[in-house]
């Protein structure tokens, strides 16, 4: 194993391994500026370039973006009190009012340092991860195998912050869209409907950027201007360093809570810096500054979010589950190479896993160098609204999805699935379980067949390994039983996941708006037609591979169905609401009248900002919807030469000349890529 390690490190010598990692380590800190990308858009954007690469390359460019994306989120959140990505909420808190004080260079040299410390102990922890686990790995065979894809779905969906029954329901969604196409122990067509184009699948990056990416720019478009002041770039880089060197436990305890929150699949960065600062908090013997500029508030943290990514990859790359949507993209990157996670990975390819632990460390240090040198080029880059952003990132995310197949219809199925990220955020459903389970599908279902084909019945149950797994399935849904039952019978909770129940949304009011209205209730019912319709159409399939559609199905429908009733139930008793919010009182006391007058003005507004918000994102995906038809007619690069002034100037409000520039800028950088990257550009019918 120790000469895998200084092989995978020699390997970094090589020029094009090193650029790579520089362009993803480059990559990732402009992403991680942009608010609501963070690493599923680093992953997301870069994935398609990799197409044609060597897994090496492939794999140093991706690690190099995640490792670093949580660096350079750092920068909004503590000169603009407006955090890049969710978890960075956390570093806000201090950060932010460290830099009102004056005080921004030393804030942020804090959050660098720990962000560097933090990935660096992170990769030490998957080293040491490769040889205690690698016996335990050899050990598994295909029941194993086949709990591990369950548990990872499973697992993401209960521990998802929110309501469990929808992140199931998500999960299974998922897992449902990456069935369609061949069996894979048939080569049978299903859910294709005669459709060549369906018959291979749905893209992974059409996927992965529909539902996180074009969701995000539906929801963010109507930003039109940067609302926060930002802060001078003042203090002193020097304090901070010195003042870092004296919290060094801080650190180290932060990224160790890091590392253990990115193993747990589901529980996320965004729960890893809240864990890594109640413990600042809890272990302090003067907690009054917490808050106010307290730089143990942001070492912490910062360790954390980026250790927690190293810690993601461990049971992503050792035993086939994806903690986290950026790994789940990694993990699909993988398969498509035909490089199997888990048994295969640490005998056949032990030095690609020792070249992701160096990459990640050496992205850790440059990430940080970087950001002390370019601090203030970033700072601009987090006053640009992201109204401005939104056609450029629309036109990248669009021709990335365009890379993988070469065809206009995984640009039609990316808006499609953007349409359904965007209610499947604004109704509160978890997004993650989503993307994990649509890229554990099919291994979940190769890995079935086998266990099915070498085992008489269900023997296969009574493995030591399959029971383990089982009880690590059934512990997180019991927990999550029993603190309902607790919280229905009036049980005194410790209030602190309610305190931040709704830090994730960093600041996004779209996030989950839509839940507990007729919407949210839409989409339930639209999913329990959607696991029916499937199970009926899986009837016409062989036996063998309707076997998975059903399973998934009937499992889709007794949860839906679940959560529908949910819906129903929370209707408001006694109380008429219509679409515009306002409430009509029930006969009652005037007290409860003069109750409803006071709250009707609130309610009335928080409407109106959903219905704003529903015809903003109705018109961007017509948007959409309109660049796709001037790509099929005139190409890509015409298409952007007319889309992208149209948009600035309408949604964005920018000048002419500003739009001009913007627009020329982009159509120049589209006609250099091909020449630079293995990238091609859709044509129209009239080249």
């Amino acid at each position: 194993m120790t000469d895998a390690a200084f092989s995978a490190l020699a390997s970094l010598a090589d020029p094009s391994l090193l650029m790579m990692l520089a362009v993803g380590v480059v990559a990732g800190l402009v992403i991680g500026l942009i608010p609501g990308l963070g690493g599923t858009g680093a992953v997301a954007i870069l994935l398609p370039v990799t197409f044609g690469m060597e897994p090496e390359p492939a794999l140093a460019m991706l690690i190099g973006a995640l490792a670093v994306v949580h660096t350079s989120d750092t920068v909004a959140a503590v000169l603009l009190g407006a955090p890049g990505s969710a978890s960075a909420s956390v570093t806000m808190l201090d950060g932010y009012s460290m830099a009102r004080q004056g005080q921004a260079k030393r804030a942020l040299s804090l959050a660098f340092l720990s962000s560097m410390a933090g990935g660096l102990i992170g990769a030490v922890g998957l080293t040491l991860a490769i040889p205690l686990a690698r016996p335990l790995v050899l050990s598994f065979g295909s029941p194993e195998l086949f709990m591990l894809t369950i548990l990872g779905v499973s697992l993401a969906a209960v521990l998802s912050r929110g309501n469990v029954v929808k992140g199931l329901t998500a999960g299974l969604l998922g897992i449902l869209l990456g069935l369609v196409g061949t069996s894979p122990t048939t080569a049978e067509e299903r859910f294709s409907f005669g459709s060549l184009f369906l018959s291979d699948g749905i893209s992974l990056v059409a996927v992965a950027l529909g539902v996180f990416g074009l969701a995000e720019i539906a929801s963010r478009v109507g930003q039109r201007r940067v609302t926060e002041k930002p802060v001078e770039l003042i203090g002193g880089w020097g304090a901070g360093i010195r003042e870092w060197l004296t919290h060094w436990t801080h650190v180290i305890r932060g990224a160790l809570i890091g590392i253990w929150a990115g193993v747990l699949p589901g529980v996320g960065a965004t729960a890893g810096t809240w864990l890594a600062y109640g413990q600042a908090v809890a272990t302090a013997k003067d907690k009054r500054k917490f808050g106010k500029g307290d730089p143990r508030g942001i070492v912490g943290p910062e360790s954390a979010n980026n250790s927690v990514e190293a810690g993601d990859l461990i049971p992503t790359f050792l035993f086939g589950i994806p903690g986290g949507v950026p790994s789940a993209m990694l993990l699909g990157m993988l398969l498509t190479y035909g490089i199997q996670p888990g048994p295969a990975i640490v005998t056949e390819h032990l030095d690609l896993m020792y070249l992701i632990v160096w990459a990640f460390a050496i992205a850790s240090v440059a990430g940080a160098f970087l950001c002390f040198l370019a601090t203030g080029s970033l700072a601009k880059l987090t006053k640009v609204p992201f109204a401005v952003l939104g056609p450029g990132l629309l036109v990248i995310m669009l021709l990335g999805a365009f890379q993988e197949g070469g065809q206009i219809g995984d640009l039609w199925v990316m808006v499609a699935l953007g349409v359904v990220g965007f209610f499947l955020k604004a109704t509160g459903m978890p997004r993650a379980p989503f993307l994990i389970g649509f890229v554990l599908a099919i291994p979940m279902e190769r890995y079935y067949y086998l266990t099915a084909s070498l085992y008489d019945g269900a023997s296969w149950v009574a493995r030591p390994g399959v029971l383990i797994f089982a009880a690590l399935l059934v512990v997180p849904v019991l927990w999550a039983v029993v603190k309902r039952l607790r919280k229905a019978t009036g049980a005194v909770d410790d209030g602190h996941r309610d305190e931040h129940e709704n830090d994730d949304k960093d600041g996004d009011e779209l996030e989950g708006s839509l839940a507990r209205t007729p919407w949210s209730l839409g989409v339930a019912v639209i999913a329990v037609l959607v696991f029916a319709g499937a199970f009926w159409v899986s009837g016409s399939f062989s036996a063998e591979a309707r076997l998975m559609p059903r399973l998934v199905a009937l499992g889709g429908l007794a949860v839906a169905a679940v959560l529908t009733w949910q819906e129903l139930r929370v209707r408001p008793r006694g109380s008429r609401r219509d679409h515009s919010g306002v409430v009509d009182e029930p006969t009652g006391s005037s007290g409860a009248t003069m109750l409803a007058t006071r709250v009707e003005p609130r309610i009335d507004a928080r409407s109106l900002a959903r219905r704003q918000d529903l015809m903003i994102a109705v018109r961007t995906f017509a948007a959409m919807a309109a660049f796709l038809v001037l790509v099929m007619a005139g190409g890509y690069v015409a298409a952007t030469l007319v889309f992208t002034p149209l948009f600035l100037l309408y949604a964005a409000r920018v000048r002419p000349r500003t739009a001009i520039i913007y627009t020329l800028v982009l159509s120049a950088v589209l006609v250099a890529l091909p020449s630079l990257l293995p990238v091609d550009l859709p044509l129209g019918l009239l080249q």
